[in-house]
């Protein structure tokens, strides 16, 4: 559309975003031909951060490539079929639940960090809408079928849809409140193959993102390195029960930096990082 992305008082629709169109593919390209533990995560931080600075992007973990027929949502490639059968709050909690679970939550919030300085949903992913898009055509019968979203499922208080829709809240509350999407500076101080972890800061508050995608490896006493000294708390935690966590984690726990240089950081701490889960922490008070 010309002018589209010309300034306002030029005549243009003054829209000064890019689509970071990569990243979705990173991620499906992952969920269809690699095993967990041959994800990595230097790869995956790269991609998210492989961007012009001059240039602000909008970050999203799929769209509408993903979630037309012919190919599948990020939620129905970690689940499956069990995304049908296994989704009641009554039903077998099966490893592949656990997992599409987990890594649903991390892949939103992983992108939704660190992959530009906007953020878009996608008609449903942010509960993981189990099903595609098909708008009627003569190849499907002029089906209106699949021309549709079941917005319902995450209403429903007997469904698991229910803990990525509030994740989804929560996420989106979180930045409010801490606005990193608008800060420049980010700094990934530990990319870590073996251990599968990923740790960032984002923004002037003090905030830090520690993922561990490990399928077997919880880690206590994981030290990570910081920007800034002083105590910090949990903000975020995808291993919650709000969030259909198992709950591994002290919310409550706060954390006092030492001065151990560790990453190129010049502070440190030590957190306890399970397996497949994301914690966010605050810097809650700077006195040395």
């Amino acid at each position: 559309m010309p002018t589209l992305c010309r300034p306002i008082a030029e005549g243009g629709a003054g829209f000064d975003y890019r689509l970071a169109m990569a990243i979705p593919d990173v991620w499906i390209k992952l969920l269809k031909e690699k095993k967990d533990e041959d994800w990595h995560m230097g790869n995956i931080t790269w991609a998210l951060i492989n961007r012009r600075a001059s240039e602000k992007n909008i970050a999203y973990a799929e769209s509408h490539d993903q979630s037309i027929v012919g190919d599948k949502t990020i939620a129905q490639w970690l689940l499956d079929e069990q995304i049908y059968s296994n989704m009641s709050i009554f039903d077998e909690r099966t490893g592949v639940i656990d997992r599409g679970l987990a890594f649903h939550k991390m892949i939103r919030l992983l992108t939704y960090a660190l992959g530009g300085e906007g953020w878009l949903n996608f008609e449903g992913n942010e509960f993981g809408h189990p099903e595609w898009l098909d708008f009627p055509r003569v190849g499907n019968n002029e089906s209106y079928k699949h021309a549709r979203r079941l917005f319902y499922l995450c209403d429903d208080e007997n469904l698991r849809f229910k803990y990525l829709n509030a994740w989804d809240k929560a996420m989106n509350v979180l930045e409010e409140e801490y606005k990193w999407l608008s800060a420049q500076n980010t700094c990934i101080s530990r990319r870590i193959e073996a251990d599968k972890t990923i740790v960032f800061e984002r923004g002037n508050q003090g905030l830090m993102f520690v993922f561990n995608f490990h399928g077997d490896k919880s880690f206590p006493d994981y030290r990570i390195g910081c920007g800034q000294s002083g105590k910090y708390k949990i903000v975020l935690n995808s291993d919650a029960k709000l969030f259909d966590g198992h709950d591994r984690i002290n919310s409550e726990q706060v954390f006092c930096t030492e001065n151990v240089c560790w990453d190129d950081r010049p502070y440190s701490f030590k957190i306890y990082a399970p397996t497949r889960t994301v914690c966010v922490l605050a810097l809650v008070d700077n006195k040395k």
